[in-house]
């Protein structure tokens, strides 16, 4: 083994390390997300303070100050009246500790990335993507404090549309960084029909679809109703008229509950035909590591669809609900690494290769 050839490997494996432990505090962030939410503890912070919020109130004095913020919007006044302060810190830790995370995650991908630029383990191809993914995460902080900011001054809750757009943008960095995983992996590309790749992104794209679906339904609560399947309010389609009544026709998208679940439900069908089609496909076209995951990706949509099931009929309590997302994002990670299986160029290897070449002659020691 030459002296040029020995430090790139372990390059590539520091940066798919640190990129790994992101991505996995971004889960846990999700889900931690999921439990502010479903403990109702999302609008116990009522000031975005990016620094200085980092600590909780440390006195006696400091956690009245707090209290007394919370006691100033409507939630308090319509849901929480009469509210003791034990109780009320019960909720301040679940939001408290959900923003602290997110600034731990922060760090955690800023000060590595930073370092390893330093070091030139990132060629220009790879610079590029990490920089957007952590101008994603910038945006992901006003975008947090933009749903809170809905749910402190006419409403007793976030906004659903806001809440749905919040975690669609976490999810997506999520993928963006498991995307970029997989491309630094080198491996190469899965041989595999046209027609394989168009379905293996179709139930990519229906993927995060159907995840912003279900962001709405938790943030209308929607699960808490309609509790029975496979009908709906006592039918299997219900009537248009109960689906469409909201004018402009569109906001029963977003606000009509039972036309939010009814979306969910239908789009989970859509996702999980799709994915057994694209399972049988991939078998019968023998494409070796293609069809295995497009059999795992099949298998969980399955588990999922389970999950959603007992959720619905149970009426959303938290560990049905908590275990549904986590599942979510198990369906998302197959997703993610099925499309750029099928998808990534060959050329966009052999250019990896050659960036990887060049960082380890350029970075060995004479």
């Amino acid at each position: 083994m030459t002296a040029a050839a020995a430090p790139r490997p372990s390059r590539v494996r520091a940066v798919r390390i640190w990129l790994t432990l992101v991505a996995a505090l971004i889960a846990v962030m999700v889900l931690v997300g999921g439990a502010t939410r479903l403990t109702e503890s999302g609008l116990s912070i009522v000031e975005w303070k990016p620094i200085t919020g980092t600590l909780p109130p440390l006195t006696d004095a400091q956690w009245h100050a707090a209290f007394d913020g919370y006691k100033q919007i409507p939630q308090y006044r319509e849901l929480n009246a009469g509210m003791t302060l034990g109780e009320f810190k019960t909720i301040f830790w679940w939001e408290w500790s959900h923003r602290l995370l997110g600034r731990v995650i922060g760090i955690a991908y800023l000060l590595p990335f930073l370092w390893f630029l330093w070091r030139g383990a990132i060629g220009p191809e790879w610079k590029r993507a990490l920089w957007g993914i952590f101008a994603l995460g910038a945006l992901q902080g006003a975008v947090g404090w933009w749903m809170v900011a809905s749910g402190l001054s006419q409403r007793t809750e976030v906004s659903q549309v806001r809440l749905a757009t919040h975690l669609s943008l976490a999810l997506i960095i999520y993928a963006a960084i498991v995307w970029t995983l997989r491309r630094l992996s080198g491996r190469r590309r899965a041989a595999a029909p046209a027609r394989l790749k168009a379905t293996a992104v179709a139930l990519l794209g229906l993927t995060f679809v159907q995840l912003y679906a279900g962001a709405l339904v938790a943030g209308l609560r929607a699960g808490r109703l309609y509790n029975t399947w496979p009908t709906i309010d006592g039918v299997l389609i219900p009537d248009a008229a109960r689906l469409w009544f909201e004018t402009p026709w569109w906001k029963n998208l977003f606000d009509n509950h039972l036309t939010v679940q009814f979306d969910h439900r239908m789009l989970a069908y859509a996702l999980w035909t799709l994915a057994a089609l694209h399972m049988i496909d991939a078998l019968r076209t023998g494409a070796g590591a293609a069809a295995r995951g497009a059999v795992l990706l099949f298998l969980a949509l399955t588990a999922q669809a389970a999950l959603g099931i007992f959720t619905v009929l149970y009426a959303a309590p938290i560990d049905l609900a908590l275990a549904h997302q986590a599942m979510a994002l198990v369906v998302l990670t197959l997703a993610v690494l099925q499309a750029e299986r099928l998808t990534a160029t060959r050329e966009s290897r052999a250019t990896l290769d050659r960036r990887a070449d060049q960082i380890a002659v350029s970075t060995t020691p004479v």
